[in-house]
């Protein structure tokens, strides 16, 4: 929209946005800000790996509502005998602390599985996903227009009043609440993912997982709008002589109320349950190059089963698939990457990706090894950033980590 190409703001927000989107195309962003995350190997069974954290997600999602943004840049009045489809509308967002515990087995030389518990514990959501319904205007009988309206819409909200009424008091009651609402005081939820590793021969791994198979209850500081019915109306009838028998009578706010007898609007705090984003990872990956015979083993990839032939290629390269749960159906990216081990301590990984975003998402990434510190920054999309503005899709990760193992085990 705001490129400098010479063309008229009004021109390009009507074409490209307005007309130019569809109702598959969404704005989504997902955060995940880890808070703590440990391991330990068991003591008894160094077969059995434990581990634990806490993390802060926010998971917001909203599609492009085409027909309404159209009925709102056009209004109706050239727009008879279209059906506005209020399905269109269809949003939903999350903002949540979760806890979790895992525990990781080591069955045999080739096959590794693991299982992670989750409790959730909310902070804010709203949905409004299952809309439905249209409004539709034509040629009136008794008047110019007839204006038709069927709704069956709901908007479904949970902590909003609790943190606007403590950002009014200030930032202190509102980092109050936020920390409240987080650690168990909110909307409480559970929550498993699952995985294996494979080994199909000393070169060849495979990997899939499930996260997120779980749900919360909605119970605290709960709103819900509805708006459920049908009307059709042709505007405020005046008939004379009937309409001067009351002059105070005010037509305009019968008209309202009339509207509003068939389409109530109606608000309830009854609790409710949501579904988490379920995702679902898969990767396929080949190694080769012998490097040096005495390259360290630290023993700190949990999900390789041979612990052995951790790091004996310096070459890996494979493909990734990941799918998410939207509102409108799944959501796929697929990924081809090559990774080069450079010595000891750093590990390069570069990737391509399609999706619905993007068909050339080309990545970078590094991982340090410096003693028992690990660093690691990946970034998609390099070629976007060219050109912010035009930018579909962009995601940035980094982390650090700390590492022990026995080096005689």
């Amino acid at each position: 929209l705001f490129e400098n190409d010479g063309l008229d703001i009004n021109d390009k927000v009507r074409d490209r946005l307005v007309y130019g989107m569809s109702q598959r195309d969404d704005f989504s962003s997902i955060n995940q800000i880890e808070v703590f995350h440990g391991g330990f190997r068991g003591k008894n069974n160094p077969d059995l790996f434990y581990s634990f954290g806490m993390y802060l997600e926010t998971d917001v999602i909203n599609y492009w509502p085409k027909d309404l943004a159209i009925l709102a840049y056009e209004g109706n009045a050239n727009q008879l005998g279209r059906r506005f489809d209020l399905s269109h509308l269809k949003t939903r967002g999350d903002v949540l602390n979760v806890m979790h515990f895992g525990i990781n087995k080591q069955w045999n030389r080739n096959l590794t599985v693991g299982a992670r518990g989750k409790i959730y514990s909310g902070i804010l959501n709203f949905k409004s996903s299952n809309n439905d319904g249209y409004f539709l205007s034509d040629v009136g009988q008794n008047n110019l227009l007839s204006n038709t309206l069927v709704a069956d819409m709901m908007l479904r909200t949970s902590g909003f009043e609790a943190l606007s009424d403590a950002a009014d008091i200030g930032g202190k009651e509102l980092a109050k609440t936020l920390v409240k609402r987080g650690l168990f005081g909110g909307d409480l939820g559970l929550g498993l993912d699952l995985g294996f590793t494979y080994n199909l021969n000393s070169q060849t791994l495979i990997t899939a997982s499930i996260l997120d198979l779980g749900f919360v209850y909605h119970s605290s500081d709960i709103r819900t709008f509805t708006l459920n019915g049908s009307a059709r109306n042709e505007g405020v009838e005046i008939i004379l002589p009937d309409a001067l028998v009351d002059p105070n009578a005010d037509f305009w706010q019968e008209l309202v109320d009339e509207i509003e007898a068939l389409i109530p609007f109606e608000e309830d705090n009854k609790g409710y349950v949501t579904f988490r984003p379920t995702k679902l990872y898969g990767s396929y990956r080949y190694n080769w190059g012998l490097p040096n015979t005495d390259i360290e083993n630290c023993d700190c990839d949990i999900n390789v089963g041979n612990r052995n032939q951790r790091f004996r290629y310096w070459n890996s390269a494979g493909v990734q698939l990941f799918v998410i749960n939207r509102p409108r159906g799944p959501q796929a990216a697929l990924t081809a990457f090559y990774q080069r081990r450079l010595g000891n301590v750093l590990a390069l990984k570069s990737t391509y990706t399609i999706d619905k975003y993007s068909f050339s998402n080309i990545g970078l990434g590094f991982s340090l090894q410096a003693g028992p510190v690990n660093f690691y920054l990946m970034a998609d999309n390099l070629l976007a950033y060219r050109n912010l503005a035009n930018a579909h899709y962009a995601s940035l990760q980094l982390g650090l980590n700390i590492l022990s193992w026995e080096k005689n085990r």
